[in-house]
């Protein structure tokens, strides 16, 4: 037998080693290995065999010289000369296998065996290689510490093998975290967020099915708002859409290679045939609910099998027998619980940290989106509101512009009438003619001052905010209507804090308006910037759009009340919002249009100190 530092030793140790660079295929490495071993020891036979951290079992992962169906056995740890191996985590030399009662027969003509455990840089067993000989005693205990050099120095290769592949399987996983960010913020439509956050979930951890689950703390309910399985399950228990793809095995954590899934995979539907299994219209009581420890805990909660028979009065649950093992994700706002994300795998399963911690990106990203989609709805419904309350506003400006076009005449008629010095005698009838008049224009001026001081923003509801804080708030009102819009929002604060003295809300108005306007103008997308800058006693605010311009007739009179240059639109945003600024003691104005876009500007003085 050659020695540790025989060429023929080196030649097989600098085999083996060299395998990092000429493979990145772990199956590949590993028949390698095992066939550079068994020619060294001139073996009848060998195998390797790795633990299934699942099952707890040892797996033959490659072999030569057994028989075919060698591979579908086996061992628990400490089974077996090879299973005692792995559970002690020490090697083993046996002349003669016939006379120790742990040998288990993979091969009738074996005599021989040596195995020595793959150990990681843990310290934990994770495989074991074991070669055989047809004649007793074959192997020496030199062969035995050969063996176990030839095993480091394999288990090393393959450790950074494993890693190899784990790191580009976090960075594709990586990528795929970025493009479903990407893809969940442009989901405006709940349902549909819904749908694809269960598809992506179940393709990039490659379970068996995702379902997505709503908590209403309110009512203690939880309802199923998507569930999607990439293998079409042929069962009594779902309606099933489209043609189902290939059910094909899930790979067990070592498995140095992913298990390819069918692209064509169909949904299931949420209407789900059978009474025992939620619907996603159902309203279910917490207490029922298997999720419901997600969101009592707050955390990440897993479950080994979801088949025994304590889990047959669980509600939540779909009614499939190929679902084993579930990881349910809770889906946090600021400590509360919105919903839960649920994987589940086609066999026994037990979550690693990897996979727990990209279940827990994937829930954060959909509370998000979902967190964003919701707010869109809210600023669709805000865009409507302030369209009603332009026009609201609209009828106060009417009322103000008529009243002050009344008071004019009304104060020369009240003048003209003093004037007369009209003198009746006590018991002259025009003499109450005269005084009933003279009311009746008191209480005309008073209805025009209360009209015209009801139009004004009180000063009391001003206060100091900077104008940094007012432009930012207002354009995370919008950031999602201009996302769909595919328009790209840039603003240029000032250099400097700048303060002003103004009513918020009525200057959000004005740059809400603004900004909604050209949106309008750039129906297939484009960039609007907002531009601060001052001059020490005022403040610029320039709203900058790449849109199709104002029609030239429309320069002069664009801030005209009732003149609009869309369909639909009521020509009252533009006069409202001149109204707003002149309040404000400041301004509004056009300062550049084209077939380029258009530059409109808001000034309004600083505040003083």
């Amino acid at each position: 037998m050659p020695t540790a530092n025989d060429p023929r030793t080196l030649s097989a140790l600098y085999n083996i080693s060299s395998l990092l660079g000429k493979t990145e295929d772990a199956g590949a490495a590993l028949r390698a290995i095992l066939a550079e071993i068994i020619a060294y020891f001139e073996a009848s036979s060998g195998s390797i065999a790795l633990l299934n951290p699942d099952s707890g079992r040892l797996e033959i992962e490659v072999q030569q010289g057994l028989p075919d169906d060698s591979k579908e056995s086996a061992l628990r740890l400490g089974q077996g000369i090879t299973g005692w191996v792995a559970f002690h985590g020490r090697p083993q030399l046996v002349p003669d296998v016939t006379a120790d009662p742990r040998y288990v027969s993979m091969r009738a003509a074996v005599r021989c065996e040596m195995a020595a455990p793959m150990i990681d840089d843990h310290g934990q067993t994770f495989g074991v290689i074991n070669v055989d000989s047809d004649t007793l005693a074959a192997f020496t205990p030199a062969s035995l510490e050969q063996l176990i050099g030839f095993t480091t120095e394999a288990s090393a290769v393959m450790q950074r093998l494993w890693q190899f592949y784990q790191l580009k399987g976090k960075a594709r996983q990586l990528e795929t975290l970025i493009t479903i960010g990407q893809s969940l913020v442009t989901k405006l439509e709940q349902q549909e967020l819904f749908e694809t956050v269960t598809r992506e979930t179940c393709k990039i951890i490659q379970g068996r099915a995702c379902a997505l689950y709503l908590y209403d703390p309110a009512r203690k309910t939880v309802r199923l708002a998507a569930l999607y399985s990439p293998a079409a399950v042929q069962s009594s228990k779902f309606k099933v859409q489209g043609s189902p793809a290939s059910d094909a095995q899930l790979p067990v954590l070592r498995s140095p290679e992913p298990v390819e899934r069918g692209e064509g995979g169909s949904a299931l539907s949420s209407q789900l045939s059978s009474s025992s299994s939620p619907h996603q219209s159902d309203d279910l009581p917490l207490d029922s609910c298997l999720v419901a420890s997600a969101f009592a805990t707050r955390k990440q909660v897993e479950f080994g099998n979801i088949q025994s028979p304590e889990f047959l009065d669980v509600i939540d649950l779909p009614r499939d027998a190929h679902l084993h093992s579930v990881l349910v994700t809770p889906m946090l706002v600021e400590g509360d619980a919105l919903g839960a994300l649920a994987i589940f795998t086609g066999h026994i399963h037990r979550f690693n940290n990897d996979e727990k911690r990209l279940a827990a990106a994937l829930a954060s990203l959909t509370t998000v989106a979902l967190q964003n989609a919701r707010l869109y709805s809210r600023v669709f419904l805000s865009e409507e509101s302030l369209r009603k309350n332009e026009q609201l506003t609209t009828l106060g400006l009417l009322a103000a512009e008529i009243a002050h076009e009344i008071r004019n005449p009304l104060t020369v008629i009240k003048l003209l009438f003093g004037a007369l010095g009209l003198e009746f005698a006590e018991n002259d009838p025009r003499r109450t003619d005269e005084r009933l008049i003279r009311e009746k224009l008191d209480q005309l001026e008073a209805i025009v001052t209360r009209v015209l001081n009801f139009a004004k923003a009180p000063a009391s509801l001003h206060s100091r905010w900077s104008v940094t804080d007012i432009v930012t708030d207002t354009l995370m009102l919008v950031r999602l209507k201009v996302a769909q819009g595919k328009i790209h929002l840039r603003f240029d604060p000032p250099p400097r804090p700048t303060i002003v003295d103004v009513q918020k809300g009525q200057l959000q108005q004005v740059l809400l308006n603004l900004v909604l306007n050209s949106t309008q103008a750039m129906p297939d997308g484009g960039t609007i910037t907002v531009h601060c800058e001052g001059d020490g006693q005022h403040v610029f605010i320039d709203v900058t759009d790449t849109g199709t311009g104002i029609p030239a007739g429309l320069h002069e009179r664009v801030f005209d009340s009732f003149l609009s240059g869309r369909p639909g639109g009521t020509g009252l945003g533009l006069a409202i919002a001149k109204r707003i600024m002149l309040s404000h003691g400041g301004d509004i104005a056009l300062v550049a249009t084209s077939p380029a876009g258009t530059t409109m500007r808001l000034t309004l003085p600083l505040a003083r100190n």
